[in-house]
């Protein structure tokens, strides 16, 4: 699916717009940065990571309204110690200036974790990221249990890149988060890219535990071989777990359009006779609707199915 084809595409789905729960924008200094890691790519993951989006903010904000996203979750995410404190001050700053961007927050295993996460929630944060891989850290820590405590107790979710993918880090894996939704086990927690490349794993997670969810993002596309990667009862497992899954797509630092996820969920759907466009409209709409508490603000309008 081209760009040009989303608009007619969500229409003729009778949605008024998209929720995307897993998209990027951080300060300045740190995006410069995150965009020189990916211009290393080819060093780093041995492909080529050209970044479709390389755009200004409001060119991206832009981009984002023609596509009709209505309503996205800048997520934020720290990768030292010192760092999370302002991050949450800087993105509940930009969502406060940003029409359709909902207020988030993020964490990291240092001293004050739940002080300024709980600040955070206090002042309407509606989503945290947390990022096992690029942190580097141990969610099973003790000092996170707080924070993942704040999170499970306010019902806000958290999307976590706990996966070993693209490459595998010292605390990365489903098997080592699940020690974390034992010990919180009302966590609502999506599970971003879908746990990969641990997707039989992360489907068992939504099964055994009712708050996991999978996030779309970067499932399915041909740029990462998730079509050869998934695994072959994807589609009619999803069918018991249609409404844990939330549109999730990592724009504006994705290699390819935006499009082409959609084609790919569109293609989960066609590919069992229990999905179809209720799916897709749960996917795209109503279950990341759900998870941001779209709709349940004050000067806040859904963008629900007619």
């Amino acid at each position: 699916m081209r760009d040009a084809d989303v608009p007619g595409f969500v229409a003729g789905l009778g949605l008024s717009g998209l929720v995307d729960l897993h998209v990027h924008f951080l300060p300045e200094p740190v995006e410069r940065k995150v965009w020189a890691f990916f211009d290393r790519a080819s060093a780093e993951y041995g492909t080529e990571w050209p970044i479709r989006y390389r755009l200004p903010v409001a060119d991206r904000l832009a981009t984002l309204t023609e596509l009709g996203v209505r309503t996205f979750a800048p997520l934020v995410y720290p990768h030292k110690p010192g760092m999370a404190a302002w991050l949450n001050e800087w993105v509940l700053d930009f969502a406060a200036g940003t029409p359709g961007a909902v207020p988030t927050a993020t964490f990291f295993p240092e001293p004050g974790v739940a002080e300024y996460l709980g600040k955070a929630l206090a002042a309407g944060a509606r989503c945290v990221k947390a990022h096992v891989q690029v942190g580097g850290y141990d969610p099973r820590s003790e000092s996170l249990d707080p924070a993942w405590g704040l999170c499970a107790e306010a019902g806000v979710p958290v999307v976590v890149h706990c996966g070993h993918g693209p490459l595998p880090g010292e605390f990365t894996g489903l098997d080592v988060f699940e020690r974390v939704l034992a010990r919180h086990p009302r966590l609502v927690a999506v599970l971003a890219h879908a746990g990969a490349p641990e997707y039989t794993q992360a489907l068992d997670l939504v099964e055994r535990y009712p708050g996991v969810h999978l996030d779309t993002t970067m499932v399915g596309v041909p740029f990462n071989r998730s079509d050869e990667l998934l695994p072959a009862d994807w589609a009619a497992r999803l069918a018991g777990v249609a409404d844990r899954v939330a549109l999730g797509t990592d724009f504006p630092n994705i290699p390819y359009d935006y499009g082409v996820q959609l084609g790919a969920i569109a293609d989960w759907a066609a590919a069992d006779d229990r999905l179809g466009e209720d799916f897709l409209r749960a996917v795209l709409h109503d279950t990341p609707a759900r998870l941001l508490a779209v709709g349940e603000h004050p000067g806040e309008t859904t963008t629900a199915s007619d």
